[in-house]
């Protein structure tokens, strides 16, 4: 992400997808994109697709802070994006954490 840098705060999701439904999801997350971009405490958001697993997506996303990112997750436009995306899951795990370097 271009906009990386040290004491950003980074959110990864792992979500995983139901087979047969992966461009669906891309589809839809590529439409709530924007919501999360438009945010002025969003630094980046990407979403890669696993090499190894299938059905498995990544979901990177930078923030200036911690409580910046909280506000949005629990804005109501995260949660009708979030809302969208639901039948497409089976399940994820959420990981946060500060960047401490960036080479």
């Amino acid at each position: 992400m271009a906009a990386e840098r040290v004491g950003a705060f980074r959110v990864l999701l792992t979500v995983q997808v139901k087979p047969g439904l992966e461009a669906d999801f891309e589809k839809v997350w590529a439409e709530g994109s924007k919501e999360v971009t438009a945010q002025p405490a969003n630094l980046g958001h990407t979403l890669a697709r696993s090499a190894r697993e299938e059905s498995v997506y990544y979901v990177a996303s930078d923030w200036t802070d911690k409580d910046s990112f909280l506000a949005f997750e629990s804005s109501p436009e995260h949660i009708a994006h979030r809302e969208k995306l639901h039948p497409y899951r089976t399940g994820g795990s959420l990981a946060m954490m500060h960047l401490v370097e960036v080479a």
